[in-house]
């Protein structure tokens, strides 16, 4: 039998997925960064963020998201791709 805080913390993990827009701390553990990382990160400018009465952080998560799948790392097999693309190309030119 699962005990009661086991089923709470499925219930949370749950109820967050749901959730469009989160506050620090539900950031910090949906990234698995520190608070203090995502302050830095806002204070730079780097995450989106929205503070709409001048105190308290929120996010969209559609826009975490999305800034957590920035640069991208290429496959092998994409560069390899990608340069005999740009080979080919540039016998072309010639």
């Amino acid at each position: 039998m699962q005990s009661i805080e086991e089923r709470l913390t499925n219930l949370e993990r749950i109820n967050q997925g749901a959730k469009t827009i989160l506050t620090l701390e539900e950031v910090a553990k949906y990234t698995n960064y520190s608070k203090s990382y995502i302050y830095k990160l806002t204070s730079r400018r780097e995450i989106p963020c929205y503070k709409p009465n001048g105190k308290q952080l929120y996010f969209k998560r559609t826009e975490i998201d999305e800034w957590l799948l920035t640069n991208r790392k290429m496959t092998n097999k994409e560069i390899e791709s990608e340069v005999a693309t740009k080979s080919v190309l540039q016998q072309k030119r010639f």
